[in-house]
């Protein structure tokens, strides 16, 4: 302990000096106890974990239905000027674990919180198409026919597609309307009723062919209409910040632009550094092995690891060189696998055809064992079954989803943990550090 007038040094200190480091110092010591967590009823087991590595506990929180499935949350612990994690993975009842996601983040924003976090390991509704696209990968060719062009009374909007060059216009009247509709008081002269091409028109000779629909010599698609489908990315945006979100936290997006959907900070970590490390830990004889895209909208993925553990890459690609039969791609290998292990590497498993039927091209083309990465395991249907009976060797998936019941029904499986990773993250976000080396591989094996 310092008496006065032992130091000279530290007597030239002035007072004020030590008082504001006390107060800095009961500040830092405040900032690592304010953290709280609750936890969501998609995966405990891993709440449990990341608070376990954290040396918290998580926040009481009690979820409940009533008669009707209304979603009900209490929380029992206060939140007032905290730093909030709430941790919930779009697995599941998808539904459900988003509604009560939204109403956690409310009740923490009513509640004073000082930051709200949503950890969110496996991000719903961040794969939708952009286009529409058939079942077998085909853009659809044309618009299906219960689209409507036309006017006829109702309250859609009348709206004429640009007419192809060399077609000739349809020109029928819009006399045949519907009286009931206040929008056709307009319409009450019979000497100025408007035709399709601007020139007037007293006539009331039209017949009911001749009505605002379209004719079916008119393609649609060269019509310059284009079949718009509903994307939900900006919408799940919204109501996360709406509801209360200042921050995200997920894992390995199925599309990276779905973060531009945000107008607060979005932390997307990867899962790579931690197939790395088991790569290099549970694969025998990894240093021969070929790392393997099973899509081309993979290999960005798969190549990062595959540059990072100096090992030779493949990929696979549809190819649909069938004339008579343009909607059966074939699945085209790109590299040689003859006689080694492959390693396929992927973000997302729903249905597990993907990964099975990339599986049987490698060993058609002489590949010796077959183990297949990915992040989100959700495996919906009969996919487990699909992969217990596939030519796949072994199955590694992370704890983004609850993985026990796939555990017991598929021996093939194993499991590398993700926990780590995002205690870290939550941990650096907490005390106002750098997350940057979170996104380099080698700075986490």
């Amino acid at each position: 302990m310092w008496i006065p007038g032992q130091s000279s040094i530290l007597r030239a200190v002035p007072a004020t000096f030590f008082f504001f480091l006390t107060i800095h110092i009961f500040q830092l010591v405040a900032l690592t106890i304010c953290l709280f967590l609750p936890i969501g009823s998609s995966h405990p087991a891993l709440v449990d974990q990341i608070c376990a590595r954290l040396g918290v506990s998580p926040g009481q929180v009690k979820l409940s239905k009533f008669a009707n499935k209304e979603t009900n949350v209490e929380i029992g612990d206060s939140v007032r000027n905290k730093d909030v994690f709430i941790i919930q993975s779009g697995c599941g009842a998808v539904n459900d674990n988003l509604m009560e996601l939204l109403i956690m983040l409310a009740a923490c924003k009513t509640a004073s919180a000082r930051r709200i976090t949503a950890v969110i390991p496996c991000f719903p509704y961040a794969r939708q198409p952009d286009a529409p696209y058939k079942k077998n990968g085909m853009p659809l060719s044309r618009v299906p026919q219960n689209v409507f062009f036309g006017y006829t009374g109702s309250n859609t909007p009348f709206s004429l597609p640009v007419t192809p060059a060399g077609t000739p216009l349809q020109t029928p009247s819009l006399d045949r309307v519907d009286r009931k509709n206040p929008f056709d008081k307009m319409f009450d002269s019979t000497n100025d009723i408007p035709t399709i091409n601007g020139a007037g028109s007293g006539s009331r000779s039209a017949t009911p062919s001749q009505t605002c629909v379209i004719s079916d010599q008119v393609n649609p698609q060269k019509a310059g209409y284009k079949h718009w489908v509903a994307r939900s990315g900006t919408l799940i945006a919204n109501l996360l910040v709406t509801a209360g979100a200042d921050h995200i936290i997920t894992m390995d997006l199925h599309d990276p632009q779905f973060q531009g959907f945000f107008d607060i900070p979005v932390d997307n970590l990867y899962g790579q550094p931690l197939m790395v490390k088991y790569i290099r830990e549970r694969i025998p004889n990894w240093e021969d092995a070929v790392v393997v895209s099973p899509d081309a909208g993979g290999a960005k993925r798969a190549t990062v690891i595959a540059d990072k553990l100096g090992m030779e890459f493949a990929l696979i690609h549809k190819e649909r060189r069938q004339i008579q039969a343009p909607h059966k791609p074939d699945m085209m290998l790109v590299g040689d696998v003859k006689g080694k292990s492959c390693i396929l590497v992927d973000d997302i498993a729903d249905t597990s055809f993907t990964i099975t039927k990339a599986a049987k091209v490698l060993q058609i083309n002489g590949a010796q064992k077959i183990y297949a990465i990915i992040t989100h395991a959700i495996m919906s249907g009969d996919a487990i079954a699909r992969i217990q009976n596939s030519c796949i060797d072994q199955v590694i998936v992370s704890n983004s989803i609850p993985q026990e019941e796939h555990l017991a029904q598929c021996p093939k499986m194993k499991v590398f943990n993700v926990a780590p990773i995002f205690a870290e993250a939550i941990r650096r976000i907490h005390n106002g550090e750098s997350v940057s080396m979170l996104f380099d591989v080698m700075d986490l094996i």
